[in-house]
């Protein structure tokens, strides 16, 4: 346990207090931890290789089409008019429910920092149309983004875990989804009771989107995510055995492959390319594997500290410890929310603490089907709390809504706290009947 907290803080001060690269704190931490354990050099290196290749391996391919689909998705307009379309159901009157869902919707594909920057100008538009304060918009758009991105694949942190722990990838996306919900709406019940506590904060300038009807339709902007939704869905939930006799079961079993699923998204995405638009098509290409690569490498650090800590046998020392087995699900949470407080990033936090903990699923009790699943949520939670001055997106949502940083921190800052317990609270009640 001792070298738990030790890797723990090397990562945290490396990354947070010297900011040095996630990927090569992540790596020293495993050199340096196989070196306690008193692992041969050849073996911790070997380990090392092993670990970092097997996890790239498995998600690579996912995260580089996940993250192309929500660029894509970003560059044809269909975020805008996905906005547009909540925006007419709800009314200019309750504009701040109708961000906190909008942010909802956009966020299931793009990352949460993309879509607030996509998002801001039809943000600022109705807090000068409405004259609500524009924390409360902005927090309210924030934390709907913010509650998908940190427990819904294909996000890179929460798919990344998925991998880690092996827990179905289907059934983290449906009920992360689900619990996403009343964490993204208790994120914007605090905005709006807080918000209206401060002075209004009226908008810099007032900016406006294209006008919808020279976009996709809302068909068009639906379709390439709830299609791979369903489809991973489906196969998750049906027993489909490679070997059925049946050509419907066939066809489901494959086309539920999330990647699979994730590139019908992206065929159905290219539909929405406007006329004009196919010459950037390879510019979208290139910037989604641009992006994925700084996740890869990441996601590729933290599976080889978490292949040391499994070949040290760490496991089987904390089996040893009633005080640890005892905290099922509670303490992939604690562990996740540490990370994330300490060093800011939802997605290194929850990547490095789905490496600390696999190696004690059995001990933790958490190494079924179920139990992986649960563990995995219970990670997504922590990992979103809690967001202040040294998390990247805490900025991006300052600079493009012209917020300051105490009034930040009075309100967004502990939305997210709020967020994470709801999250978690809701983790445990389905535990309770699943576990």
């Amino acid at each position: 346990m001792v070298v738990i907290v030790f890797g723990i803080a090397l990562i945290v001060i490396l990354t947070a207090r010297y900011r040095i690269h996630a990927f090569f704190a992540l790596l020293l931490a495993g050199l340096l931890a196989g070196l306690i354990f008193q692992l041969p050099l050849t073996d911790i290196l070997t380990t090392i290789k092993t670990g970092f290749g097997q996890i790239i391996g498995s998600l690579g391919l996912l995260i580089i089409l996940g993250t192309t689909l929500g660029l894509i998705l970003e560059h044809t307009g269909s975020t805008t008019v996905l906005a547009a379309y909540v925006l007419r159901q709800t009314g200019t009157r309750r504009s701040p429910l109708a961000l906190n869902i909008i942010g909802y919707l956009v966020g299931m594909p793009i990352f949460c920092d993309s879509g607030f920057i996509v998002l801001s100008g039809l943000n600022k538009a109705l807090a000068w149309r409405s004259g609500v304060s524009m924390v409360i918009m902005a927090s309210s758009l924030a934390t709907g983004l913010y509650a998908v991105h940190c427990m819904m694949p294909p996000h890179p942190g929460i798919t990344a875990a998925t991998g880690v722990i092996q827990a179905d990838m289907g059934k983290v996306m449906l009920f992360g989804l689900l619990i996403a919900l009343p964490a993204s709406f208790c994120g914007y019940t605090w905005s709006l009771y807080a918000g209206r506590r401060l002075p209004v904060i009226a908008p810099a300038a007032m900016e406006t989107d294209a006008a919808p009807e020279a976009l996709s339709s809302v068909w068009m902007a639906v379709l390439p995510i709830a299609v791979p939704i369903l489809l991973i869905a489906l196969r998750s939930f049906f027993t489909l055995e490679q070997s059925s006799s049946s050509l419907l079961l066939q066809i489901l079993n494959l086309t539920g492959t999330p990647e699979i699923a994730i590139t019908i998204g992206i065929g159905l995405a290219l539909l929405g390319l406007r006329k004009g638009q196919g010459e950037g098509f390879g510019k979208i290409l290139q910037e989604g594997a641009e992006k994925a690569a700084g996740i890869l490498v990441i996601i590729g650090g933290g599976g080889a500290f978490g292949a040391i800590l499994a070949k040290a046998g760490i496991g089987a020392h904390i089996a040893n410890n009633p005080a640890i087995t005892g905290t099922g699900i509670l303490l992939p949470f604690l562990v996740t929310a540490i990370l994330k407080t300490a060093q800011g990033s939802s997605t290194v936090a929850i990547i490095t603490a789905a490496s600390i903990i696999h190696p004690l699923l059995p001990a933790l009790g958490l190494h079924t089907p179920d139990g992986s699943l649960f563990c995995v949520l219970a990670m997504g939670a922590g990992s979103m709390m809690v967001s202040h001055t040294n998390d990247a997106y805490f900025w991006v949502i300052s600079r493009f809504s012209g917020l300051e940083v105490k009034d930040m921190l009075r309100v967004y800052t502990i939305a997210t706290l709020i967020m994470g317990i709801v999250a978690m609270c809701c983790v445990f009640l389905l535990s309770r009947f699943m576990l």
